[in-house]
């Protein structure tokens, strides 16, 4: 009850677009693990005594879902941005991701200015469907964007030569060429160096962002209770543990 209509139960419904490898996704048993799953379970189970299920719905209507009152929150790797959050209101960010490019090893892309003329894969609602945006006007209209109900159909796009890069987040590209032999990011200086960010990735990067958790404008009682929750698992170790089971380095 509260987790889809927002009263004081102790059910809290989290909306997710799956599969978002590695923050949602499914193992071949169907059991639902990733990065946002385990911090999911570590605020709102461990830190705030709520159960918690999570809630699969397409990414481009998540916002809309949320404020129609199909689920109490929002936890989808989703970048905070300004328009965005005239519609809904953000956690304090718990992580930090960057839009980046892959393309085949095959492919004669090397460097950004070789996307102009080009097709590019990106998901439908994402911050890298507006990077590709952005860079299409960059290009004066010299880009063709195809856009994909979930990143997997720009993955594929891509296998199947239909796209010739995708633009999406740094750690689900790496992902994504982690478990390809013939995938390789663009490299280049971008985002990243340009506003001297430590650890910055090793190539190409057309933004910097922060991911937040979502909640509806009325709900700043939870907003509150969550933020104060993601601290705790910073200053006890609880996320640093988490994301080394997620990601290197």
């Amino acid at each position: 009850m509260a987790g889809c209509l927002g009263g004081g139960g102790d059910t809290i419904t989290i909306g997710s677009d799956i599969p978002y490898r590695p923050f949602e996704y499914r193992t071949t048993e169907n059991e639902l693990v990733g990065f946002d799953v385990d911090i999911a379970q570590a605020v709102f189970t461990d830190e705030l005594g709520y159960e918690h299920e999570f809630q699969e719905t397409s990414f481009d209507t998540i916002i809309g879902s949320l404020n129609n009152g199909n689920f109490r929150v929002i936890m989808s790797a989703m970048t905070i941005t300004e328009d965005r959050a005239e519609e809904i209101d953000f956690s304090d960010p718990y992580f930090t991701a960057y839009q980046t490019a892959i393309v085949l090893n095959s492919s004669d892309i090397s460097s950004k200015e070789d996307l102009r003329g080009v097709a590019v894969g990106v998901q439908k609602g994402t911050t890298g469907e507006s990077a590709a945006k952005s860079l299409k006007e960059e290009f004066d209209g010299d880009l063709t964007i195809q856009s994909y109900d979930q990143v997997t159909g720009a993955f594929d796009a891509l296998r199947n030569n239909q796209v010739s890069a995708v633009i999406n987040d740094n750690t689900v590209n790496a992902e994504f060429a982690e478990q390809s032999d013939n995938v390789r990011f663009l490299e280049g200086t971008g985002a990243a160096e340009e506003q001297g960010k430590e650890n910055a990735p090793p190539y190409l990067t057309f933004t910097v962002e922060e991911y937040g958790i979502g909640f509806r404008k009325d709900d700043d009682e939870l907003r509150e209770e969550v933020n104060g929750a993601l601290q705790t698992i910073r200053d006890n170790g609880t996320y640093d543990e988490i994301y080394s089971k997620y990601f290197s380095g």
